[in-house]
């Protein structure tokens, strides 16, 4: 039997006698996202390899672009830019895509790459184990009920706990792989319902995440209640009082006061951009990634301006948060002026791109509030007593504290994802059966050398892993660069150059001290908010600085 340890191929030992039988993967991807499509589109294109397989635990391709069906869900980032450098899409219908046409674009990478027979749906990569004797990477597989994926990782639990094992997964399979890529994205996890939100057990009404849309909910003439303020709640809120949802009303909760930035407009008119785009950047494809290329510029320049604490940085954040708090005034009523008024540095906070969610709060339907949600009632919820913003202790605020009573139909949570739980429930343990994450625990928190790879885990890589984000740019830029760096050393497992690839232990370490001391120089950790970035004891490993 060939040596599965330097096969390149695809192979499956039988079960005939007492073998076990099992199926072996040169490379094995975990998540279809776009990460996951970076990199089989790069392993084919770069590498000429297509012996992998990507297993993917949702029902459809996409990641957090295929789970997230909110109204409204869309592109922050200019397409052209959000998109891959190697498969651009000069067609794209507008400058900021709704989610669906992002998810037809991806499926046309995939098309285009052949990778539709290399994905496998409703299949959850639950633990990985590293074989020392053998060289080779133990991975167990669960095989779900399809669409079950799909639930969240407590929801399945709960299910399981109801209706009992058999309703949600259908059977385990162990396999092998020499390589193993986590392509699992950041927004997986949706947050818990808040535990200091009392009475959940007597709410009549729906409850649900944003994250999870509830598309059977009756909202018509409901009563809504929308726990959060970050990006998805401003691109829903303005749509829940219109047809076809009929709102009758909606109270916004917000714990504090995001920065609001005003949607960068094209070049030209909104119509001419839409008529004339697609036919000229398909015939001139130099002319689109030129002007890829600028926005790509302007981003950075943004961050030289906001991330770092410098004199420089500081008078230029001032400059912005003054244009900021003018455009706040200019479109949202007085009486929400002090609620809206960030008491943070810009760029602490993820930045909210806006359309017309501060348009939206001249609807006399929507009401925003900085009181916090305290209980449910079977209809209804109690606001306060108190203030989230501004402080309750600031006696020349005219902000409310006083108790309030609010008829609730609905609860709708857009309060985020579990971000400092990095590649949670995944269990991946390395050398000596050690799991990765009890190494974290041990160093301070979740990192990576260059974000991709641990020490003590040989031939295992990340694709937007722990410290890649900066808060400023495509997303899909980064996972290409990680891509293309992890597949520097693919490249030499696979030619049998080398059996294995680790990071020594003291440049991983270094790096991370290095990554941590440079982040309390930056408005991540600096800029006087509670932030994702962060975890509860200040670890900050989510973004790059």
């Amino acid at each position: 039997m060939t040596d599965l340890k330097l096969s390149n191929t695809i192979s499956h030992v039988n079960g005939f006698g007492k073998r076990a039988a099992s199926t072996y993967y040169p490379v094995l991807v975990v998540g279809a996202g776009e990460s996951g499509i970076a990199l089989g589109c790069r392993l084919r294109e770069k590498l000429g390899f297509d012996q992998f397989r990507i297993f993917e635990r949702q029902s459809g391709i996409g990641g957090t672009w295929w789970i997230n069906r909110y109204p409204g869900v869309a592109c922050d980032v200019p397409a052209i830019f959000y998109s891959f450098s190697f498969s651009p899409n000069p067609k794209w219908s507008t400058y900021f895509p709704e989610g669906e046409e992002i998810v037809d674009y991806l499926q046309g990478v995939c098309d285009k790459y052949q990778l539709n027979d290399k994905i496998q749906f409703n299949t959850d990569v639950t633990e990985i184990r590293w074989l020392e004797d053998e060289e080779l990477w133990e991975v167990r597989l669960t095989h779900l009920a399809p669409g079950l994926g799909d639930l969240s990782f407590k929801d399945r639990q709960k299910r399981v706990k109801e209706q009992g094992p058999e309703s949600v997964y259908l059977a385990q399979e162990v396999v092998r792989a020499k390589i193993v890529v986590s392509a699992a994205g950041a927004l997986v996890e949706p947050n818990d319902f808040p535990k200091s939100i009392a009475g959940r057990e007597h709410f009549e009404g729906k409850v649900f995440h944003s994250a999870r849309w509830d598309h059977g909910a009756d909202l018509n003439e409901k009563n809504i209640i929308v726990v959060g303020t970050g990006c998805s709640a401003a691109q829903f809120v303005p749509r829940l009082t219109k047809a076809p949802y009929n709102a009758r009303s909606v109270t916004q909760v917000m714990r504090s006061p995001p920065w609001v930035v005003p949607r960068p407009t094209t070049p030209v008119s909104k119509e001419n951009w839409e008529k004339w785009t697609p036919r000229l950047f398909g015939r001139v494809p130099l002319l689109a990634r030129a002007f890829r290329f600028m926005l790509f510029c302007l981003a950075e320049l943004d961050f030289i301006r906001i991330f770092h604490d410098t004199p420089y940085n500081r008078k230029a954040r001032k400059e912005i948060e003054s244009q900021l708090i003018r455009y706040m005034k200019q479109t949202v009523p007085e009486k929400y002026h002090e609620i809206l008024s960030p008491n943070y540095t810009v760029g602490c906070k993820r930045r909210i791109i806006d359309d017309d969610w501060f348009s939206s709060l001249n609807d006399p339907k929507i009401k925003l509030t900085t009181q916090p949600l305290t209980s449910l009632q079977p209809r209804g919820a109690i606001l306060g007593p108190g203030r989230d913003h501004p402080d309750p202790k600031d006696s020349a605020s005219k902000v409310s504290t006083d108790q309030i009573e609010i008829p609730a139909d609905v609860v709708i949570l857009a309060n985020g994802f579990e971000l400092t739980t990095w590649l949670h429930p995944l269990k991946i343990r390395g050398k000596g059966g050690v799991l990765m994450q009890d190494v974290w625990d041990e160093r301070g928190g979740p990192q990576a050398y260059m974000g991709a790879t641990m020490d003590g885990f040989p031939n295992f890589f990340m694709i937007f892993g722990p410290n890649t984000a900066t808060g400023h740019t495509s997303v899909i830029l980064a996972s290409e660069n990680m891509v293309e760096y992890s597949l520097r050393f693919i490249r030499h497992i696979l030619n049998g150059d080398v059996k294995t690839v680790e990071v020594k232990k003291e440049a991983e370490v270094t790096y991370t001290r290095d990554i941590q001391e440079t982040l309390q120089k930056t408005v991540f950790n600096s800029g006087g908010c509670h932030n994702w970035y962060k975890a509860a004891n200040g670890w900050n490993s989510t973004a790059y600085p």
